[in-house]
């Protein structure tokens, strides 16, 4: 099942939340990324709407594949920030690995959110479960 939640393009982007359990939910965990910075006032630079766009689609990715197979993404904006939350039912931290340059099964992502994001914590909870949250200056 796939419980996805589109953003409503006639409300201002206070926030946005969708959920995800499947491959088909990171384009959409994508795309609500990309509405949401696209109805800022005043709009975000482009290459903060692109790397917000990336760092969601890695934070989604790596839940559905580690952390236990669903998400729940939420993004909200302050007058100086931007901030994405990624929320899966696994307790497990996320954890670099070395990335794997000939077998193309990944290694990438956690060191390239790191490196994208302004300041960037995991929290336990809901549940059982963790909570990434990663925000950008706007």
């Amino acid at each position: 099942m796939n419980d996805t939640t589109i953003p409503d393009t006639s409300a201002p982007p206070a926030g946005t939340v969708v959920r995800g359990d499947s491959t088909d939910s990171i384009h959409w965990a994508r795309t609500a990324a990309r509405t949401f910075t696209d109805r800022l006032r005043p709009a975000p630079a482009p290459d903060l709407a692109d790397t917000l766009v990336l760092v969601v689609s890695e934070l989604a990715t790596n839940a559905l594949r580690h952390g236990g197979g669903r998400f729940t993404l939420r993004l909200f904006a302050g007058p100086g920030t931007v901030t994405a939350t990624v929320s899966d039912p696994s307790p497990a931290p996320p954890r670099g690995r070395a990335p794997d340059l000939d077998g193309a099964t990944g290694g990438f992502g956690w060191h390239m959110v790191r490196r994208l994001t302004q300041a960037l914590t995991v929290t336990p909870g809901p549940g059982s479960g963790k909570t990434v949250c990663a925000q950008f200056a706007r």
